[in-house]
């Protein structure tokens, strides 16, 4: 199997190192706008530098990962699919809610595969989470609390072209909570704080966020992300409900500190980062990747999924502007899921 990466910056430089060593790959062709450092990366890892995307459709390849800036996403998915080639993107497809409904017609239409970089979805925690609710043991849940928290900001130039907090980091919570509970999110309450750097003022952004989330069972789950939280990476989901209450993302490298006198210590290796973090669910989505290619799976986060968390981070904005609730389904051009995909149905 031949895969052209396009993009080879810091996560792709990751899925790059990934899928050279996989078994079932042969090689890969690297492209990036920054031709020397594509070149650089193809040279360390044994595998072939195109001086662009051309080259890499040209050349012929049995699949297309791209990992390049947002902005490029949603032409390139189409490009794929005009070509008949099945694609791994990271999210998001595109910055609104058009421009994704638009890549997913070109993928529907031509009848090819598009895998979302939802790296959560192969987490352990997050996958015992979602096994825990389906199991019944929580009984009924009534509660969800979902925390992301950067350590440091992402470089400025990158903020632009982001989408925003809601958009960029709080839509992986997003999808986390309506792929652990099976539910979609009807309604959402939202705000955010632009009092960190004057940066995020300066992109109409903000560096802290937080909404309440009304599920569509009545269950609630407030979600709340900063970029400033020099403790360290720190994402975790606790889920509450009448017989037990779990939690994600809790263990020795937590940046949490008790001040209960019997309370666990501080870390000694806090998390950094999310590469660090989910470094073994980015294997297993590009794994799961390569098993779809190869039709040994179905597609485990298509583009549907990913519009409907677009759907509720654009909800969340439209809240935080308007100071209102905000339903969902009054984003514009967004329908509603399909039969069948409420609930766990695919899911």
């Amino acid at each position: 199997m031949r895969i052209g990466v396009i993009g080879t910056g810091r996560i792709g430089t990751v899925h790059a190192n990934t899928l050279s060593r996989h078994r079932d790959v042969g090689s890969l062709i690297l492209t990036d706008a920054n031709l020397g450092r594509a070149q650089e990366l193809a040279h360390r890892l044994g595998e072939t530098a195109a001086p662009g995307v051309d080259e890499i459709f040209r050349w012929g390849v049995d699949a297309v990962v791209i990992t390049t800036a947002t902005p490029a996403h949603a032409e390139l998915i189409g490009r794929a699919a005009r070509s008949g080639l099945p694609v791994f993107c990271e999210k998001p497809i595109a910055l609104d809610v058009p421009g994704t409904l638009a890549a997913i017609a070109e993928v529907e239409a031509a009848g090819t595969v598009l895998q979302m970089g939802f790296q959560r979805r192969f987490d352990a925690g997050y996958t015992g989470a979602r096994e825990a609710v389906r199991s019944g043991r929580l009984g009924r849940l009534h509660t969800v609390r979902a925390v992301t928290s950067d350590q440091e900001p992402p470089p400025e130039a990158y903020l632009p072209q982001s989408g925003g907090l809601f958009r960029d980091t709080l839509v992986h919570d997003f999808d986390m909570v309506r792929w652990v509970t099976g539910r979609e999110v009807a309604e959402v309450y939202a705000a955010g704080s632009d009092a960190g750097p004057p940066v995020f003022r300066a992109v109409g952004d903000v560096d802290t966020g937080a909404a309440v989330l009304t599920l569509d069972d009545g269950t609630l789950a407030t979600v709340t992300a900063t970029r400033l939280n020099g403790a360290g990476y720190d994402v975790r989901m606790e889920l509450a409900g009448e017989r037990d209450q779990i939690v994600v993302g809790l263990d020795d490298r937590t940046p949490i500190t008790s001040t209960e006198p019997t309370g666990p210590p501080a870390a000694d290796n806090p998390w950094t980062g999310f590469v660090e973090r989910f470094a073994p669910a980015y294997e297993a989505e590009l794994s799961a990747f390569v098993q779809v290619v190869r039709g040994e799976r179905t597609n485990p986060c298509d583009g549907r999924e990913a519009l409907q968390a677009l759907r509720v981070a654009e909800a969340c904005e439209a809240s935080r502007r308007e100071r209102r609730a905000v339903r969902p389904a009054e984003i514009p051009g967004a329908p509603l899921p399909e039969p069948g995909l409420g609930a766990f149905g695919g899911r």
